[in-house]
Protein backbone atom coordinates (compact mmCIF):
# COMPACT_ATOMS: atom_id res chain seq x y z
CA UNK A 1 0.00 0.00 0.00
CA UNK A 2 3.13 2.42 1.03
CA UNK A 3 4.05 1.65 -2.93
CA UNK A 4 0.74 2.69 -4.35
CA UNK A 5 0.01 5.55 -2.06
CA UNK A 6 3.53 6.97 -3.38
CA UNK A 7 3.13 6.36 -6.48
CA UNK A 8 0.18 8.75 -6.61
CA UNK A 9 2.58 11.75 -5.09
CA UNK A 10 3.45 14.04 -7.81
CA UNK A 11 7.09 13.03 -9.04
CA UNK A 12 8.55 16.17 -11.00
CA UNK A 13 11.51 14.87 -13.61
CA UNK A 14 13.58 17.87 -13.16
CA UNK A 15 14.24 17.78 -9.37
CA UNK A 16 16.02 15.32 -7.85
CA UNK A 17 14.75 11.71 -6.64
CA UNK A 18 15.66 12.55 -3.19
CA UNK A 19 13.14 15.44 -3.26
CA UNK A 20 10.37 13.18 -4.49
CA UNK A 21 11.57 10.59 -1.84
CA UNK A 22 11.18 13.17 0.99
CA UNK A 23 8.13 14.77 0.07
CA UNK A 24 6.48 11.26 0.28
CA UNK A 25 7.59 10.32 3.77
CA UNK A 26 6.99 14.27 4.66
CA UNK A 27 3.42 13.48 3.92
CA UNK A 28 3.68 10.46 6.21
CA UNK A 29 4.76 12.21 8.52
CA UNK A 30 1.68 14.57 8.99
CA UNK A 31 -0.48 12.66 7.97
CA UNK A 32 -1.44 14.43 4.42
CA UNK A 33 -0.57 11.33 2.00
CA UNK A 34 -4.20 10.33 2.57
CA UNK A 35 -4.81 13.72 0.36
CA UNK A 36 -3.91 12.51 -2.89
CA UNK A 37 -6.78 10.09 -2.57
CA UNK A 38 -10.03 11.52 -4.12
CA UNK A 39 -12.60 9.44 -2.00
CA UNK A 40 -13.77 9.16 1.43
CA UNK A 41 -14.11 5.82 3.49
CA UNK A 42 -17.58 6.17 3.35
CA UNK A 43 -17.96 6.66 0.03
CA UNK A 44 -18.98 2.86 -1.78
CA UNK A 45 -20.07 3.90 -4.94
CA UNK A 46 -19.35 6.81 -7.70
CA UNK A 47 -22.28 8.72 -8.79
CA UNK A 48 -22.36 6.37 -11.79
CA UNK A 49 -22.96 3.52 -9.06
CA UNK A 50 -19.66 2.25 -9.82
CA UNK A 51 -18.13 0.51 -6.79
CA UNK A 52 -14.80 2.26 -4.88
CA UNK A 53 -11.92 -0.18 -4.17
CA UNK A 54 -10.92 0.41 -0.74
CA UNK A 55 -7.56 1.09 -1.81
CA UNK A 56 -8.56 4.65 -3.66
CA UNK A 57 -10.52 6.11 -0.31
CA UNK A 58 -9.11 7.90 2.60
CA UNK A 59 -9.26 6.18 6.18
CA UNK A 60 -11.71 7.77 8.50
CA UNK A 61 -9.62 6.54 11.13
CA UNK A 62 -6.26 8.17 11.48
CA UNK A 63 -3.51 6.70 14.07
CA UNK A 64 -0.66 9.14 13.44
CA UNK A 65 2.20 6.06 14.47
CA UNK A 66 4.73 8.14 12.26
CA UNK A 67 4.31 10.85 14.19
CA UNK A 68 3.74 9.29 17.74
CA UNK A 69 7.38 8.11 17.12
CA UNK A 70 9.19 10.75 16.13
CA UNK A 71 7.87 12.79 19.38
CA UNK A 72 8.60 10.59 21.57
CA UNK A 73 11.83 10.52 20.51
CA UNK A 74 12.50 14.11 19.48
CA UNK A 75 10.88 14.58 23.43
CA UNK A 76 14.06 13.64 24.61
CA UNK A 77 16.84 15.47 22.75
CA UNK A 78 15.11 19.05 23.33
CA UNK A 79 11.98 19.73 25.72
CA UNK A 80 12.39 21.30 28.65
CA UNK A 81 13.97 18.93 30.62
CA UNK A 82 15.96 16.97 27.84
CA UNK A 83 18.01 19.86 27.01
CA UNK A 84 21.61 19.58 26.81
CA UNK A 85 23.67 21.26 29.39
CA UNK A 86 26.69 23.91 27.95
CA UNK A 87 29.59 22.97 29.31
CA UNK A 88 32.91 25.13 28.56
CA UNK A 89 35.53 24.21 31.23
CA UNK A 90 37.12 24.69 34.47
CA UNK A 91 37.39 27.97 33.18
CA UNK A 92 34.74 28.75 30.90
CA UNK A 93 31.90 29.80 32.92
CA UNK A 94 31.28 33.64 31.46
CA UNK A 95 31.10 31.43 28.21
CA UNK A 96 28.76 28.75 29.62
CA UNK A 97 26.45 31.75 31.07
CA UNK A 98 26.49 33.44 27.78
CA UNK A 99 25.73 30.43 25.84
CA UNK A 100 22.83 30.04 28.62
CA UNK A 101 21.52 33.37 28.21
CA UNK A 102 21.60 33.51 23.99
CA UNK A 103 19.70 29.78 24.35
CA UNK A 104 16.60 31.30 26.64
CA UNK A 105 16.72 34.74 24.58
CA UNK A 106 16.62 33.20 21.00
CA UNK A 107 14.50 30.07 21.85
CA UNK A 108 16.73 27.40 20.28
CA UNK A 109 15.19 24.33 21.80
CA UNK A 110 12.48 25.21 19.85
CA UNK A 111 14.16 25.73 16.58
CA UNK A 112 16.17 22.21 17.25
CA UNK A 113 13.17 20.03 18.33
CA UNK A 114 11.35 21.56 14.63
CA UNK A 115 14.96 20.66 12.91
CA UNK A 116 14.61 17.18 14.55
CA UNK A 117 11.54 16.45 13.80
CA UNK A 118 11.76 17.90 10.03
CA UNK A 119 14.90 15.62 9.81
CA UNK A 120 13.05 12.42 10.28
CA UNK A 121 12.66 12.00 6.83
CA UNK A 122 16.26 11.84 6.60
CA UNK A 123 17.89 15.58 6.66
CA UNK A 124 17.77 18.75 8.05
CA UNK A 125 18.93 22.45 7.74
CA UNK A 126 19.84 24.89 10.43
CA UNK A 127 20.38 28.27 9.07
CA UNK A 128 21.78 30.75 11.58
CA UNK A 129 21.21 34.46 10.72
CA UNK A 130 22.07 38.09 11.92
CA UNK A 131 19.25 40.44 11.67
CA UNK A 132 19.46 43.86 13.46
CA UNK A 133 23.05 42.86 15.74
CA UNK A 134 20.63 39.84 16.79
CA UNK A 135 20.71 36.02 16.21
CA UNK A 136 18.28 33.87 14.62
CA UNK A 137 17.80 30.33 14.29
CA UNK A 138 15.46 28.72 11.75
CA UNK A 139 14.75 24.72 10.89
CA UNK A 140 14.48 24.18 6.91
CA UNK A 141 13.12 21.20 5.05
CA UNK A 142 15.44 20.10 2.81
CA UNK A 143 13.40 18.57 0.29
CA UNK A 144 14.51 21.66 -2.10
CA UNK A 145 18.30 22.03 -0.59
CA UNK A 146 20.92 20.65 -2.35
CA UNK A 147 24.25 20.89 -0.38
CA UNK A 148 28.04 20.74 -1.21
CA UNK A 149 30.79 20.04 0.84
CA UNK A 150 34.01 20.98 0.43
CA UNK A 151 36.37 17.86 -0.73
CA UNK A 152 38.86 18.33 1.41
CA UNK A 153 36.40 18.27 4.64
CA UNK A 154 33.41 16.33 3.27
CA UNK A 155 31.82 17.67 6.74
CA UNK A 156 31.75 21.55 5.86
CA UNK A 157 29.35 22.71 3.63
CA UNK A 158 30.80 25.11 0.69
CA UNK A 159 27.28 26.01 -0.55
CA UNK A 160 23.40 25.25 -0.38
CA UNK A 161 21.39 25.42 -3.08
CA UNK A 162 17.69 26.05 -2.66
CA UNK A 163 15.60 25.54 -6.48
CA UNK A 164 11.61 24.58 -6.86
CA UNK A 165 9.16 25.49 -8.82
CA UNK A 166 6.37 28.35 -8.44
CA UNK A 167 3.73 29.72 -10.68
CA UNK A 168 4.17 33.24 -11.58
CA UNK A 169 1.26 34.42 -9.57
CA UNK A 170 3.17 33.72 -6.58
CA UNK A 171 5.88 35.55 -7.83
CA UNK A 172 3.53 38.55 -8.65
CA UNK A 173 2.50 38.76 -5.71
CA UNK A 174 6.42 38.63 -4.50
CA UNK A 175 6.97 42.04 -5.94
CA UNK A 176 8.31 40.66 -9.72
CA UNK A 177 6.93 41.65 -12.91
CA UNK A 178 5.04 38.75 -14.13
CA UNK A 179 3.21 39.47 -17.10
CA UNK A 180 -0.46 38.78 -17.16
CA UNK A 181 -0.97 35.20 -20.14
CA UNK A 182 2.41 33.98 -17.54
CA UNK A 183 0.81 33.73 -14.44
CA UNK A 184 -0.05 29.99 -14.61
CA UNK A 185 3.10 29.59 -16.21
CA UNK A 186 5.89 27.47 -14.25
CA UNK A 187 8.84 29.50 -12.85
CA UNK A 188 12.31 28.53 -11.51
CA UNK A 189 13.09 29.98 -8.07
CA UNK A 190 16.66 29.92 -6.88
CA UNK A 191 18.98 30.94 -4.47
CA UNK A 192 22.28 30.22 -3.27
CA UNK A 193 24.48 30.49 0.01
CA UNK A 194 28.14 29.97 0.51
CA UNK A 195 30.86 32.01 2.80
CA UNK A 196 30.28 35.08 1.20
CA UNK A 197 26.92 35.86 0.67
CA UNK A 198 23.16 34.45 -0.11
CA UNK A 199 22.96 35.00 -3.22
CA UNK A 200 19.25 35.54 -5.16
CA UNK A 201 18.39 34.83 -8.26
CA UNK A 202 15.93 36.72 -10.85
CA UNK A 203 13.33 34.04 -11.36
CA UNK A 204 12.95 32.25 -14.80
CA UNK A 205 10.41 29.89 -16.87
CA UNK A 206 10.72 26.25 -16.51
CA UNK A 207 10.41 26.07 -20.68
CA UNK A 208 13.59 28.47 -21.23
CA UNK A 209 16.26 25.43 -21.16
CA UNK A 210 19.15 27.75 -22.37
CA UNK A 211 18.26 30.44 -19.62
CA UNK A 212 21.21 32.11 -18.23
CA UNK A 213 21.05 32.92 -14.21
CA UNK A 214 20.93 36.44 -13.35
CA UNK A 215 21.46 37.27 -10.00
CA UNK A 216 18.88 39.88 -8.06
CA UNK A 217 21.20 42.23 -6.98
CA UNK A 218 18.17 43.77 -4.48
CA UNK A 219 17.76 40.97 -2.59
CA UNK A 220 21.32 39.54 -2.57
CA UNK A 221 23.09 40.02 0.78
CA UNK A 222 26.99 39.74 1.23
CA UNK A 223 28.02 38.80 4.89
CA UNK A 224 31.95 37.65 4.53
CA UNK A 225 31.60 35.61 7.26
CA UNK A 226 34.35 33.07 6.00
CA UNK A 227 31.72 29.97 6.07
CA UNK A 228 28.35 28.75 4.80
CA UNK A 229 26.07 30.20 7.96
CA UNK A 230 24.25 26.40 7.77
CA UNK A 231 24.32 23.25 9.82
CA UNK A 232 23.00 20.08 7.38
CA UNK A 233 21.92 17.31 9.70
CA UNK A 234 22.11 13.82 8.44
CA UNK A 235 19.15 12.30 10.57
CA UNK A 236 20.20 8.61 11.71
CA UNK A 237 23.33 6.25 9.94
CA UNK A 238 22.74 4.10 7.25
CA UNK A 239 21.66 6.82 4.57
CA UNK A 240 24.17 8.39 2.15
CA UNK A 241 26.26 11.89 2.35
CA UNK A 242 23.01 13.93 1.67
CA UNK A 243 20.27 12.38 3.51
CA UNK A 244 20.44 9.61 6.33
CA UNK A 245 17.54 6.92 7.32
CA UNK A 246 14.52 7.73 7.63
CA UNK A 247 12.88 7.28 11.62
CA UNK A 248 9.89 5.92 10.91
CA UNK A 249 10.32 4.04 7.07
CA UNK A 250 10.15 0.86 9.04
CA UNK A 251 6.86 1.67 10.80
CA UNK A 252 4.81 3.35 7.77
CA UNK A 253 2.91 0.40 6.08
CA UNK A 254 1.98 -1.11 9.23
CA UNK A 255 0.73 2.37 10.02
CA UNK A 256 -0.97 2.39 6.66
CA UNK A 257 -2.58 -1.05 7.51
CA UNK A 258 -4.14 -0.37 11.29
CA UNK A 259 -5.50 3.34 9.61
CA UNK A 260 -7.31 0.68 7.01
CA UNK A 261 -8.20 -1.98 9.59
CA UNK A 262 -9.96 0.81 12.35
CA UNK A 263 -11.84 1.79 9.20
CA UNK A 264 -13.09 -1.48 8.18
CA UNK A 265 -14.14 -1.89 12.03
CA UNK A 266 -15.98 1.18 12.19
CA UNK A 267 -17.80 1.10 8.82
CA UNK A 268 -19.02 -2.78 10.45
CA UNK A 269 -20.25 -0.90 13.69
CA UNK A 270 -22.20 1.88 11.95
CA UNK A 271 -23.82 -1.29 9.74
CA UNK A 272 -24.36 -3.55 12.91
CA UNK A 273 -26.62 0.09 14.64
CA UNK A 274 -28.59 0.28 10.79
CA UNK A 275 -28.57 -3.07 9.26
CA UNK A 276 -29.95 -3.88 5.89
CA UNK A 277 -32.76 -4.51 5.38
CA UNK A 278 -33.58 -8.08 2.96
CA UNK A 279 -36.99 -8.78 1.56
CA UNK A 280 -37.74 -12.09 -0.18
CA UNK A 281 -40.20 -12.34 -2.26
CA UNK A 282 -41.46 -14.72 -5.33
CA UNK A 283 -43.61 -12.06 -7.04
CA UNK A 284 -41.84 -8.96 -5.65
CA UNK A 285 -45.06 -7.36 -8.66
CA UNK A 286 -47.84 -8.85 -7.29
CA UNK A 287 -47.11 -8.91 -3.45
CA UNK A 288 -47.31 -5.73 -1.53
CA UNK A 289 -45.27 -4.84 1.55
CA UNK A 290 -46.66 -2.79 4.18
CA UNK A 291 -45.08 -1.27 7.64
CA UNK A 292 -47.54 -0.90 10.35
CA UNK A 293 -45.49 0.82 13.68
CA UNK A 294 -42.43 -1.34 14.07
CA UNK A 295 -43.84 -4.21 12.31
CA UNK A 296 -43.05 -4.92 8.64
CA UNK A 297 -45.61 -6.97 7.15
CA UNK A 298 -44.91 -9.22 3.84
CA UNK A 299 -46.92 -12.05 1.76
CA UNK A 300 -46.78 -15.31 3.01
CA UNK A 301 -44.45 -16.48 0.73
CA UNK A 302 -42.38 -14.09 1.34
CA UNK A 303 -39.41 -13.18 4.19
CA UNK A 304 -37.50 -10.24 5.92
CA UNK A 305 -34.11 -10.43 7.22
CA UNK A 306 -31.63 -8.39 8.92
CA UNK A 307 -28.18 -8.52 7.64
CA UNK A 308 -25.87 -7.93 11.17
CA UNK A 309 -22.67 -7.76 12.07
CA UNK A 310 -21.22 -9.51 14.83
CA UNK A 311 -19.55 -7.67 17.80
CA UNK A 312 -16.78 -10.45 17.47
CA UNK A 313 -15.30 -9.24 14.64
CA UNK A 314 -14.52 -5.85 15.51
CA UNK A 315 -12.95 -7.05 19.02
CA UNK A 316 -10.89 -8.77 16.47
CA UNK A 317 -9.66 -6.09 14.47
CA UNK A 318 -8.81 -4.17 17.91
CA UNK A 319 -6.10 -7.09 18.63
CA UNK A 320 -5.06 -7.31 15.34
CA UNK A 321 -4.17 -3.93 15.25
CA UNK A 322 -2.79 -3.99 18.83
CA UNK A 323 -0.15 -6.82 17.22
CA UNK A 324 0.95 -4.38 13.88
CA UNK A 325 1.46 -1.76 16.13
CA UNK A 326 3.59 -3.55 18.85
CA UNK A 327 5.80 -4.56 15.65
CA UNK A 328 5.65 -1.55 14.19
CA UNK A 329 7.05 0.23 17.29
CA UNK A 330 9.40 -2.76 17.52
CA UNK A 331 10.75 -2.52 14.47
CA UNK A 332 12.33 1.58 14.16
CA UNK A 333 12.49 1.63 18.37
CA UNK A 334 9.68 3.32 19.53
CA UNK A 335 7.79 3.09 22.77
CA UNK A 336 5.84 0.02 23.82
CA UNK A 337 4.90 1.01 27.21
CA UNK A 338 0.85 0.60 28.04
CA UNK A 339 0.08 3.57 30.72
CA UNK A 340 -2.97 1.72 31.63
CA UNK A 341 -0.48 -0.78 32.97
CA UNK A 342 1.44 1.27 34.90
CA UNK A 343 -0.70 1.14 38.62
CA UNK A 344 1.65 2.71 40.88
CA UNK A 345 4.57 5.72 40.43
CA UNK A 346 7.74 4.00 38.46
CA UNK A 347 11.16 5.12 39.42
CA UNK A 348 13.49 6.53 36.33
CA UNK A 349 15.52 3.90 35.98
CA UNK A 350 12.58 1.43 35.91
CA UNK A 351 11.02 3.53 32.89
CA UNK A 352 14.50 3.59 30.87
CA UNK A 353 14.68 -0.79 30.77
CA UNK A 354 10.32 -0.30 30.08
CA UNK A 355 11.39 2.18 26.92
CA UNK A 356 15.21 0.55 26.47
CA UNK A 357 14.52 0.54 22.50
CA UNK A 358 13.31 4.11 22.43
CA UNK A 359 16.42 4.96 24.07
CA UNK A 360 18.51 3.48 22.00
CA UNK A 361 16.84 5.29 19.19
CA UNK A 362 17.09 8.93 21.26
CA UNK A 363 20.85 8.09 22.00
CA UNK A 364 21.38 7.68 18.40
CA UNK A 365 19.60 11.00 17.10
CA UNK A 366 21.40 12.89 20.37
CA UNK A 367 24.96 11.80 18.37
CA UNK A 368 23.02 13.52 15.05
CA UNK A 369 21.51 16.52 16.50
CA UNK A 370 23.03 17.33 18.94
CA UNK A 371 26.77 16.59 18.94
CA UNK A 372 26.57 17.04 14.88
CA UNK A 373 24.34 19.90 15.24
CA UNK A 374 23.53 21.81 17.90
CA UNK A 375 27.43 21.79 18.92
CA UNK A 376 28.17 23.36 15.25
CA UNK A 377 25.51 26.02 15.62
CA UNK A 378 26.73 26.63 18.85
CA UNK A 379 30.18 27.05 17.87
CA UNK A 380 29.46 29.30 15.02
CA UNK A 381 27.57 31.64 17.54
CA UNK A 382 30.76 31.60 19.11
CA UNK A 383 32.69 32.92 16.10
CA UNK A 384 30.08 35.02 15.16
CA UNK A 385 29.93 36.80 18.35
CA UNK A 386 34.17 37.63 18.12
CA UNK A 387 33.44 39.13 14.60
CA UNK A 388 30.70 41.70 15.26
CA UNK A 389 28.31 43.20 17.85
CA UNK A 390 25.24 41.17 18.80
CA UNK A 391 22.47 42.27 21.27
CA UNK A 392 19.73 40.44 22.39
CA UNK A 393 16.06 40.44 22.03
CA UNK A 394 16.37 43.65 24.72
CA UNK A 395 18.95 45.20 23.22
CA UNK A 396 21.59 44.47 25.90
CA UNK A 397 24.82 43.50 24.56
CA UNK A 398 25.99 39.54 24.40
CA UNK A 399 29.41 39.09 25.77
CA UNK A 400 31.84 37.73 22.95
CA UNK A 401 32.60 34.08 23.30
CA UNK A 402 36.72 33.87 23.52
CA UNK A 403 38.50 31.73 21.20
CA UNK A 404 39.57 28.37 22.32
CA UNK A 405 36.86 27.51 24.52
CA UNK A 406 36.05 23.90 24.29
CA UNK A 407 32.55 23.45 23.94
CA UNK A 408 30.42 20.51 24.94
CA UNK A 409 27.15 19.16 25.76
CA UNK A 410 26.10 17.24 28.88
CA UNK A 411 22.95 15.51 28.50
CA UNK A 412 20.20 15.03 31.44
CA UNK A 413 18.59 11.90 32.77
CA UNK A 414 15.95 10.49 30.09
CA UNK A 415 13.60 10.25 33.02
CA UNK A 416 12.63 12.60 35.92
CA UNK A 417 14.13 10.90 39.25
CA UNK A 418 11.26 10.08 41.83
CA UNK A 419 11.93 10.87 45.63
CA UNK A 420 13.20 7.60 45.86
CA UNK A 421 15.77 8.16 43.64
CA UNK A 422 16.74 12.21 44.81
CA UNK A 423 16.58 10.78 48.06
CA UNK A 424 19.57 7.63 47.08
CA UNK A 425 21.39 10.09 45.21
CA UNK A 426 21.75 12.42 47.93
CA UNK A 427 23.04 9.73 50.43
CA UNK A 428 25.29 8.51 47.55
CA UNK A 429 26.76 12.42 47.79
CA UNK A 430 26.88 12.60 50.96
CA UNK A 431 29.03 9.77 51.53
CA UNK A 432 31.53 10.22 48.89
CA UNK A 433 31.83 14.44 50.00
CA UNK A 434 32.05 12.97 53.46
CA UNK A 435 35.37 10.82 52.40
CA UNK A 436 36.99 13.50 50.49
CA UNK A 437 36.24 11.47 47.05
CA UNK A 438 34.02 13.94 45.86
CA UNK A 439 33.85 17.80 45.62
CA UNK A 440 31.09 19.45 47.39
CA UNK A 441 31.35 21.54 43.93
CA UNK A 442 31.06 18.40 41.74
CA UNK A 443 28.10 17.11 43.51
CA UNK A 444 26.45 19.94 43.01
CA UNK A 445 26.80 19.90 39.52
CA UNK A 446 25.62 16.04 39.53
CA UNK A 447 22.00 17.07 40.53
CA UNK A 448 22.08 20.45 39.24
CA UNK A 449 19.75 19.35 36.58
CA UNK A 450 17.28 17.49 38.78
CA UNK A 451 17.01 20.52 41.31
CA UNK A 452 17.04 23.29 38.24
CA UNK A 453 20.07 24.77 39.22
CA UNK A 454 21.21 26.95 36.01
CA UNK A 455 24.66 28.34 38.18
CA UNK A 456 26.29 26.11 40.27
CA UNK A 457 28.93 28.45 41.22
CA UNK A 458 25.91 30.97 42.67
CA UNK A 459 24.28 27.59 44.00
CA UNK A 460 27.75 27.35 46.21
CA UNK A 461 27.85 30.75 46.90
CA UNK A 462 24.40 31.30 48.34
CA UNK A 463 25.34 27.64 50.43
CA UNK A 464 28.58 29.26 51.60
CA UNK A 465 26.61 32.36 53.03
CA UNK A 466 24.28 30.43 54.16
CA UNK A 467 26.64 28.35 56.25
CA UNK A 468 28.65 31.43 57.21
CA UNK A 469 25.12 33.10 58.97
CA UNK A 470 24.60 29.70 60.84
CA UNK A 471 27.87 29.98 62.28
CA UNK A 472 27.71 33.36 62.93
CA UNK A 473 24.65 32.87 64.90
CA UNK A 474 25.61 30.21 66.87
CA UNK A 475 28.60 32.05 68.08
CA UNK A 476 26.41 35.04 68.97
CA UNK A 477 24.51 33.00 70.88
CA UNK A 478 27.05 31.57 72.36
CA UNK A 479 28.51 34.43 73.26
CA UNK A 480 25.01 35.83 74.75
CA UNK A 481 24.60 32.74 77.35
CA UNK A 482 25.18 33.67 80.83
CA UNK A 483 28.10 31.54 82.30
CA UNK A 484 27.29 30.07 85.21
CA UNK A 485 27.98 31.15 88.58
CA UNK A 486 31.60 29.29 90.49
CA UNK A 487 30.78 29.04 93.85
CA UNK A 488 34.33 29.57 95.84
CA UNK A 489 32.99 28.42 98.94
Amino acid sequence: MFRTLAALVPKDKDLPERAWSNDVLARFLDDSIYDVLAYDFHQEYTDSNEYIPIAKRAPSVRYQLCKVVVSDSVSFLFSENHFPEIDCGDNGEEAEDTFAAIIKDTRLNETMLDAATRGSVGSACVWVRVLGSRLFFKALSTTYLTPTFKPDAPDTLAKVTEQYKVKGSVLREQGYAVADDELMSDWWFRREWDDKAETWFLPWRVKDDDATLKIDKAKTVKHNLGFVPMVWVLNLPGGDDVDGSCTFKGAVENSIEINYQLSQAGRGLKYSSSPTLVIKQDNPQAAQTKVVGDALIVPTEGDAKLLEIGGDAAKAVVEYTREIRKLALESIGGSRADADKLSAATSGRAMEMMNQSLIWLADKLRISYGEGALLKVLKMVAALSRTMKLVDSDGAPIKPIPEGVKITLKWPSYYAPTSTDRNEDANALNILTGANIMSQETATKAIAAVYDIEDTDAERALIAGEVADAQAAQMALAAAKPKPVVNKN
